[in-house]
């Protein structure tokens, strides 16, 4: 049978959301499987990334770093597949490979940015701890916030995709790492299975009071991911000349334009003058180049060894993945969330 007789399931962006998406943004279409030209491969997605930054490019005006998803279009994202088809002399059929794959079954691909997972034992590792949220958390951490023995470093979303390295790799560098999760389940998780030295849940009354008790020598490094109160009561903690790397704000991800609370600019600009905070967003994307090799290296001995502990939420199929994806968004998720398309 010839790919063109193949059915191709695709979750395309039915429409902008306004505020959190719900299931009725996305729609399930099927298409035929194109045919790979010369210099092309074909994939078939085995395991599909749901990551934070995508909800941003749902927006009708997206994020200035990646083009918005316009309705009608794929969802895009990270995926790991295996040739099934290539007219490319790099690339032969049954390798697994990373790939900028979409929400579907199969991928058409001229092999520019194919990353080939020969002896990964995990291949969907590559979407996650080993893969782009993994090198988040060590480029923001490591090169922006510069842990130092001894120093104490916060993370919310502790339990994340992101987080969850951020914290241990704070531990590896000798700091203390301080995670804020939602839920006791997730807190235990951070302590028991992660690492980390202490872990206050966001649910709970009182976060300021208690985020304060935990750092009692104050905040040396905030790695900031999600921002709203979990900014509000790590800012009067930072000690002089303490380091901030941004690498989102989830917390205002589905926040409708004009529609806002308290103005949080004053309390902001007061603690980073005041406080000599460096505070640095940055973008991933730009750090490939000079800083992936190194991460790969450093990140596999660590996992090999054990000394970073990588857990993943498996959801089976494609159809469920806009479900799990607003379920990230909502915090359920325990660690990196990665949809299985079809078995390896």
């Amino acid at each position: 049978m010839t790919s063109r007789h193949i059915a191709n399931h695709r979750i395309v962006l039915a429409a902008h959301p306004r505020g959190l998406p719900t299931l009725r943004d996305f729609r399930l279409e099927t298409t035929s499987v194109p045919l790979p030209g010369e210099g092309e491969v074909l994939l078939r997605t085995l395991y599909l990334s749901l990551d934070p930054y995508m909800r941003n490019l749902m927006d009708e005006v997206g994020p200035g770093y990646a083009q918005p998803i316009a309705p009608g279009q794929p969802m895009v994202g990270g995926t790991v597949g295996r040739v099934i088809a290539s007219h490319h002399p790099g690339f032969s059929e049954g390798q697994i490979v990373l790939a900028d794959g979409a929400w579907q079954d199969h991928v058409l691909a001229d092999g520019a940015n194919l990353l080939p997972l020969d002896g990964l034992a995990r291949p969907s590792l590559a979407l996650g701890g080993l893969g782009m949220p993994g090198f988040t958390a060590y480029v923001g951490l490591l090169d922006i916030g510069q842990p130092q023995p001894g120093e104490t470093v916060v993370v919310a979303a502790a339990t994340g995709a992101v987080g969850s390295v951020v914290g241990q790799l704070a531990r590896l560098k000798g700091a203390r790492a301080v995670g804020i999760a939602g839920g006791d389940d997730k807190c235990r998780h951070a302590v028991e299975k992660l690492g980390f030295h202490d872990c206050l849940d966001r649910r709970e009354p009182g976060l300021a009071e208690r985020l304060a008790a935990a750092c009692p020598d104050g905040v040396d490094v905030y790695f900031e991911n999600v921002g709203g109160d979990v900014l509000d009561a790590v800012l009067p903690l930072l000690n002089l000349g303490a380091r901030v790397p941004v690498c989102g704000y989830i917390a205002h991800y589905n926040e409708v334009a004009g529609v806002g609370g308290r103005d949080l600019r004053p309390g902001l600009l007061a603690a980073v003058l005041q406080k000599r905070v460096r505070m640095q967003g940055f973008i991933i994307l730009d750090h490939y180049a000079t800083r992936h090799g190194r991460f790969r290296e450093e990140m596999g001995r660590w996992v090999e060894r054990g000394d970073v502990v990588l857990h993943e939420d498996i959801v089976d199929g494609l159809e469920q993945a806009p479900a799990a994806f607003i379920g990230m968004l909502e915090g359920r998720n325990l660690g990196k969330v990665v949809v299985r398309v079809a078995d390896e």
